[in-house]
């Protein structure tokens, strides 16, 4: 009887020579079997990640870049990238985004600001309270507080 202790040992160590290229070829995982699998970005993380690149960018009302946004010009540039066609306007995207209570935002979300019934502006949530967007005339496109209560989430699927 074998009464050695077994131990886990990374599947690549397990490889040996194995190249990486080799293991997939004949459907090897190179995974350990006790990681966590990686999760597939969503259109709003890749979103977020083309708002934040564009960071510096001048705002220019009207402006959809690449080398100028207005806010929903930014947010429409941004989730075309990430594969995801939007409306022009933030009223438009408001419209068209699956709405979400503020306990179950995400990174990646639309940030509907409004005044009443109209929406004025919008920006990409990146978290903890902040958005990426393009807020006016004379501004670049920055992270910055949300500042208002009166806002609504919205989600591009």
């Amino acid at each position: 009887m074998n009464t050695r202790k077994r131990t886990k040992v990374p599947l690549l160590s397990r490889l040996g020579t194995a190249s990486a290229l080799t293991a997939a070829a004949v459907g090897t995982s190179l995974l350990t079997p006790w990681a966590p699998e990686a999760v597939a970005a969503s259109p709003g993380m890749d979103a977020l990640r083309v708002a934040a690149a564009k960071k510096g960018t001048p705002y220019k009302w009207g402006a959809s870049g690449p080398h100028r946004f207005d806010c929903s010009g930014l947010t429409q540039y941004a989730f075309k990238q990430a594969g995801k066609k939007l409306p022009r306007t933030a009223a438009g995207q408001y419209n068209k985004a699956q709405k979400v209570p503020t306990a179950t935002r995400t990174r990646g979300d639309l940030v509907f600001f409004r005044s009443g019934q109209s929406v004025y502006h919008v920006g990409i949530y990146a978290g903890h309270g902040r958005i990426w967007h393009a807020p006016k005339t004379g501004a670049v496109v920055r992270l910055e507080r949300i500042w208002s209560k009166n806002v609504t989430y919205g989600r591009v699927g």
